[in-house]
C-alpha cells in the first residue's frame, strides 16, 4: 500500500502567512480581524492584490506572488481604509476619484508609520492637503496618473460592499489600536517591556522588572542599578527563601526562579527588598524581635508600594489598609500583642524568616561586603529629587519622611557619647572670688578683680562610674577606642577621676582612676566568662559613689542579663547586640 505523497506547501501562501507575521509584530495591528487568503474572481478579473468589505473582511488573492513585507503592506492598506472610516455608507468611496482620495490618505499615512514595502510605484512626495479638497480639484483637473491606481484592488475601488457583514465601529477600534501602540511603545522606551524584535525579549521578568526602574522610576532607579539579582533555584531552596530575600552588605537580592511571579509582580518584590536595605531595616531593630520587626517593617513596605502603585502585589505579602501611615516602630508595637497569630505570618523568604540577611548568603564568587550607608542615603535623595522635580505623582508621607531622615546621618557614636557626658555627667561650675586674684590683675595691679574658683566639694559629685567587660571575646582594638573617648570627654568635662568596675567571672574594683590612665594604663584583670551583673551592684553599693552619677557599662554584648536602677548607658560594637531590652541608650562603636 503506497502512501500518498504529503502536501507540499504552496510558496506563495507561506510568504503572506510570513506577512502577516510582520504586521503581528507592529503593535498598531496586534489583532487582525478576518483575513482570507483564496482565489478570487473580482481580483483576478481587477489584477488586483486584496480588498476589504464593509463588513471589514480583508480577501486576499492566493495567485497574487509578493514578498513578505510587501504582503505587510497590502494588508495594512486594507485594514487603514477600516480605521479610517472608509467603510460606512457615507464616507466609502463611490467613484475611482474618491478611491484614489482615500487610498491617498491611507498611503500617507503608511509612509509615517515605514511598515512594509510598496509594491506599487507611487510618487517620491505624495500629494498634501485634505482629501476632501483633492477630491473637488481632481474633479475639474483630474487624477494624477500616478495615483489612479495606488490602492490594493488594482483597477477596481478597494472597498466593497456586503450587505449582511457585521456593523462594528471600526474607527472606535482603529483609536483604540492607536492607544495600544502608544502605551507599548511607552513601555519599550521605558524597560518595562521588549518589541518582537529586541534581543531583550528573551530576559527573564526579573530583570525587565530591573530594567524598569532603571528607566521609568527614578525614585529607586539609583538603587537598582547597585543591586544584583541573584537567581539561583539551588540556592534558593538551600536557604528556605520562598520568594526573596537581600544582603544588605553586598547589595544582593536573592531570588527564587521557580516563584510563578509576573513582570508586574517582580517589580513589587524588587521594590520591597531594596526599600528594606536603602532604609537599613536590619540595623534598626535594636532589641526588638528580629522577626516580628522584619514583619513590621514588610507591613510598612508594602503599604507604601500599593499606595504608589508600583507594580502588582503577590498573593499572600503582608498587607492591611489599617496599618496605613504608621511607622515600623508604631506598627512593631501593634503587631507585638498577638505573637501566636503573626508566627503564622510569612515574609517574602518563608515563614518564621525574615527577608532581610544580616549577612550574604555563601555565593561562589559573590563580592566582599562593604558599608552602603552613604550610597543608600544618596541613591535615595537623588531619587526623591529627580521624582518630584518631574512631577510624577504623590509619595507616602512616611516614605518622604523616612528619605529625608536619611539625608541627615544620625550623629557618629563618639559624638552621641559626647552628648550623654554633657547631660548626665555635668562639669563643675566654676565661682569668681576674690580669695583668688585674676590673671588680669597683673597689668592692673591697682584695679582688684576676682579670679575663677572651683569648690573642692563639687568635684566629687562630678564622676561616673565604669563597669568594663574584660572577657576574652572582648576585641581589643574596639576597648582601646571606648576607653580613649571616655578618657578624652570626661577631661572636657573637667571631670578628674572615674571609677572602674573590671568584670568578667567576677567583679574586679579598681577604684577611682584619673581619666588620662583610663586610655593608656588599665592592665585587663579577667579572662574567664562575662558577668555584668556584680559589678553594677557593687558600684549601686558603695558608699563613695554618689548616688546621682551614671554608668557606662562597655562589652560586646556576650554577658548575662542586667538590670540598672540609675542612668545609665551602653557601649557595643557596631553590630553586636544585647542579649535583653536595655532601657539606658545603646551606642555602637565603628571602628576606621
Amino acid at each position: 500500500m503506497s502512501r500518498r505523497a504529503a502536501k507540499r506547501p504552496d510558496p506563495r501562501e507561506e510568504k503572506w502567512r510570513a506577512g502577516l507575521a510582520l504586521l503581528a509584530a507592529h503593535g498598531l495591528f496586534r489583532s487582525f480581524g478576518d483575513v482570507s487568503f483564496v482565489d478570487s474572481p473580482r481580483l483576478a478579473q481587477s489584477r488586483g492584490w486584496a480588498f476589504v468589505t464593509t463588513g471589514g473582511r480583508v480577501i486576499c488573492h492566493m495567485y497574487a506572488d509578493l514578498d513578505p513585507d510587501e504582503w505587510a503592506w497590502v494588508v495594512a492598506h486594507a485594514f487603514l481604509h477600516r480605521g479610517f472610516g472608509h467603510l460606512q455608507s457615507g464616507r466609502r468611496p463611490s467613484d475611482a476619484i474618491e478611491a484614489a482620495a482615500a487610498c491617498l490618505s491611507v498611503n500617507r499615512f503608511l509612509r509615517e508609520l515605514r511598515l512594509g514595502r510598496e509594491p506599487i510605484l507611487l510618487p517620491d512626495e505624495l500629494p498634501t492637503g485634505d482629501p476632501e479638497v483633492l477630491t473637488l480639484r481632481w474633479r475639474i483637473e483630474g487624477v494624477p496618473p500616478a495615483l489612479r491606481q495606488a490602492g490594493t484592488a488594482g483597477h477596481a475601488v478597494d472597498v466593497v460592499d456586503e450587505p449582511y457583514g457585521p456593523h462594528i465601529d471600526w474607527e472606535a477600534e482603529f483609536a483604540a489600536a492607536i492607544a495600544r501602540a502608544a502605551a507599548d511603545a511607552i513601555e519599550v522606551a521605558g524597560g518595562a517591556r521588549v518589541s518582537m524584535t529586541d534581543p531583550r525579549r528573551h530576559l527573564p521578568p526579573w530583570e525587565l522588572a530591573r530594567n524598569w526602574f532603571l528607566s521609568s522610576y527614578p525614585l529607586l532607579g539609583g538603587l537598582a542599578a547597585h543591586f544584583t539579582l541573584v537567581a539561583d533555584g539551588a540556592l534558593a531552596q538551600s536557604w528556605d527563601i520562598s520568594v526573596a530575600a537581600v544582603s544588605p552588605t553586598v547589595g544582593e537580592i536573592y531570588l527564587n526562579p521557580f516563584a510563578a511571579l509576573s513582570e508586574a509582580e517582580w517589580r513589587f518584590v524588587i521594590a520591597h527588598e531594596m526599600l528594606h536595605a536603602a532604609l537599613r531595616h536590619g540595623d534598626r531593630v535594636g532589641g526588638r524581635d528580629p522577626y516580628l520587626w522584619n514583619v513590621a517593617t514588610d507591613y510598612v513596605i508594602n503599604g507604601w508600594l500599593v499606595e504608589m502603585g508600583v507594580g502588582a502585589r503577590p498573593d499572600g505579602v503582608l498587607y492591611d489598609p489599617e496599618l496605613a501611615g504608621l511607622s515600623a516602630e508604631a506598627v512593631y508595637d501593634r503587631i507585638a500583642t498577638d505573637l501566636r497569630r503573626l508566627r503564622r505570618l510569612a515574609t517574602l523568604r518563608g515563614r518564621g524568616l525574615g527577608d532581610v540577611l544580616g549577612e550574604p548568603l555563601p555565593l561562589p564568587g559573590a563580592r566582599s561586603g562593604v558599608d552602603l550607608d552613604e550610597y543608600y542615603r544618596r541613591a535615595l535623595a537623588t531619587g526623591l529629587a529627580y521624582h518630584e522635580s518631574g512631577q510624577r505623582g504623590r509619595l507616602p508621607a512616611g516614605l518622604v519622611e523616612e528619605i529625608r531622615a536619611l539625608e541627615h546621618p544620625p550623629l557618629p557614636w563618639d559624638a552621641q557619647l559626647a552628648r550623654w557626658f554633657q547631660e548626665f555627667v555635668p562639669a563643675p561650675e566654676s565661682r569668681r572670688s576674690y580669695v583668688r586674684p585674676s590673671r588680669r590683675q597683673a597689668s592692673t595691679p591697682d584695679i582688684p578683680r576676682p579670679g575663677r574658683w572651683r569648690p573642692e566639694e563639687e568635684t566629687l559629685r562630678c564622676t561616673f562610674g565604669v563597669v568594663l567587660d574584660t572577657s576574652g571575646s572582648m576585641d581589643g582594638r574596639v576597648l582601646g577606642l571606648a576607653l580613649g573617648a571616655i578618657a578624652s570627654y570626661a577631661t572636657a568635662r573637667d571631670v578628674p577621676r572615674a571609677r572602674v568596675v573590671f568584670c568578667d567571672a567576677a567583679a574586679y574594683d579598681a577604684g577611682y582612676l584619673d581619666v588620662e590612665a583610663i586610655a593608656g594604663r588599665v592592665r585587663v584583670r579577667g579572662r574567664g566568662g562575662t558577668r555584668l551583673q556584680p559589678g553594677i551592684d557593687l558600684l549601686e553599693r558603695a558608699d563613695d559613689f554618689p548616688a546621682d552619677a551614671p554608668i557606662l557599662v562597655i562589652t560586646d554584648g556576650q554577658c548575662d542579663v542586667v538590670r540598672v536602677r540609675r542612668e545609665h548607658a551602653f557601649l557595643i560594637p557596631h553590630g553586636a547586640h544585647l542579649p535583653f531590652t536595655p532601657r539606658g541608650p545603646v551606642f555602637r562603636i565603628v571602628a576606621p
